[in-house]
C-alpha cells in the first residue's frame, strides 16, 4: 500500500513472507468492519478470547487476500474456459482450515464464513467439518481404533475426498453425513446438503495430509488437491495443551452435565480425577496425533495464523506466489 512502510526483518530466503501482528493489521487499514460483538460472541469456540480487535487485525487482512485470491482465481476460470470453448459454470472456490484439537480452528473456519459471505457481492458461503467423515464408533470399535479417534485412519477418508471432489466439480446436491460432539459419534440418517456454493471451507485436523502412496509406489488424490487456498492455526504444543484441559474442565460445568452426553460419567468423578484423564487423553492420543499426523502438515498452508499463549495472534505467514 503506498505510503505505507512494513518490517521486513521477518521474512527469510524460504517459501513464505512473514508478517508481525502490527505490519499484518496495516494490510486491511481500508476493508470495512462488518461485525458486531453479539455476531462475534455467536462464532465464538469455547473459552476462545478472540476479541473485535483481533478480527479487525487478522482476519479482516486475510479475507482481503482470500478476495484477491477468489478474483483472480475467477480471470484464471475465465481465461482457461475461453481457450477450451466451454460454457460451464464456475465451479466453488474452496478453502481449507487445518490445526490441532483445541487450538481454536473452529473458531477461524467461523470467522472466515462470516466475513466472506458479507462481502459486496454476498457469496454463498457453506462451512462443513471433517468430523463427520469419522467412521462411527462401531466401526472404530470393529477396526480397533477407538483410541486413535482423530488419527488420518479414524476418518472416511475416500468419502471425505468423493464429496471435495464432486462440490469442487460443481454438483448441484452434495451430501456429507452430520457429528454429533454431545452423543460423540455420528448421528445415524443425519446429513447436510451443500447446494453449489460459491465459497466452500472444509475444517478439521487432517484436511492438509498429503496423499497416501499405494503399494505399487504410486500415490492417489488428497483432499488439499482440491484447495484453492488454506490456512494452518499454529501455536506451540504446551499452548495447545493448557487450552485443551481448561476446556475439558469448562465441559465438565456444561454440556458434560446433560444425561445423554457421552462424557456425562466424567462430572462423577473428582476434578483431581477428571483432569488427571483430560491429561492421559492429550498425551496418548492429541498430543500423538499433532506431533505425528498434524503439525507436519503445517508447511503445506498457504497461510499460517501463530497464536501466543493467550490465544492471541502474533505473526502470519502466507506462501510466496
Amino acid at each position: 500500500m503506498a505510503g505505507m512502510s512494513l518490517d521486513t526483518s521477518g521474512e527469510t530466503n524460504g517459501p513464505y513472507v512473514q508478517r508481525s501482528r502490527r505490519d499484518w493489521a496495516q494490510l486491511a487499514s481500508s476493508t470495512p468492519m462488518t461485525l458486531d460483538e453479539e455476531a462475534l460472541s455467536r462464532l465464538r469456540g469455547m473459552n476462545d478470547p478472540t476479541s473485535l480487535e483481533e478480527v479487525v487485525e487478522v482476519y479482516l487482512p486475510l479475507t482481503r487476500l482470500l478476495s484477491q485470491y477468489f478474483e483472480h482465481t475467477g480471470h484464471l476460470y475465465r481465461a482457461t474456459h475461453d481457450f477450451l470453448q466451454l460454457s460451464v459454470e464456475r465451479t466453488p472456490f474452496v478453502i481449507g482450515v487445518a490445526g490441532s484439537v483445541a487450538v481454536g480452528k473452529s473458531t477461524t473456519a467461523r470467522l472466515l464464513k462470516e466475513l466472506l459471505s458479507r462481502w459486496p457481492q454476498h457469496p454463498h458461503v457453506e462451512l462443513v467439518t471433517t468430523d463427520g467423515f469419522l467412521f462411527p464408533n462401531a466401526e472404530l470399535e470393529r477396526r480397533g481404533l477407538l483410541q486413535r479417534k482423530g488419527f488420518p485412519e479414524s476418518y472416511d477418508r475416500r468419502s471425505l475426498l468423493r464429496f471435495v471432489m464432486d462440490v469442487k466439480s460443481g454438483k448441484p446436491h452434495v451430501t456429507a453425513p452430520v457429528y454429533s460432539h454431545l452423543y460423540y459419534d455420528i448421528l445415524p440418517g443425519r446429513q447436510i446438503v451443500v447446494n453449489q456454493p460459491d465459497i466452500l471451507i472444509v475444517e478439521g485436523l487432517n484436511v492438509l495430509q498429503p496423499a497416501r502412496q499405494r503399494a505399487d509406489g504410486t500415490s492417489g488424490l488428497a483432499v488439499s488437491d482440491f484447495f484453492d487456498f488454506s490456512v494452518y492455526v499454529d501455536a506451540l504444543e504446551a499452548d495447545i495443551k493448557t487450552w485443551f484441559l481448561e476446556r475439558f474442565a469448562t465441559l465438565r460445568q456444561t454440556a458434560f452435565r446433560k444425561p445423554e452426553s457421552f462424557f456425562h460419567r466424567f462430572t462423577k468423578l473428582s476434578d483431581e480425577d477428571a483432569m488427571a484423564y483430560a491429561d492421559r487423553v492429550w498425551d496418548t492420543i492429541n498430543g500423538p496425533n499433532l506431533v505425528q499426523n498434524v503439525r507436519p502438515t503445517r508447511g503445506r498452508a498457504t497461510a499460517i495464523l501463530r497464536k501466543g499463549a493467550h490465544h492471541d495472534v502474533s505473526w502470519v505467514r502466507i506462501r510466496k506466489v
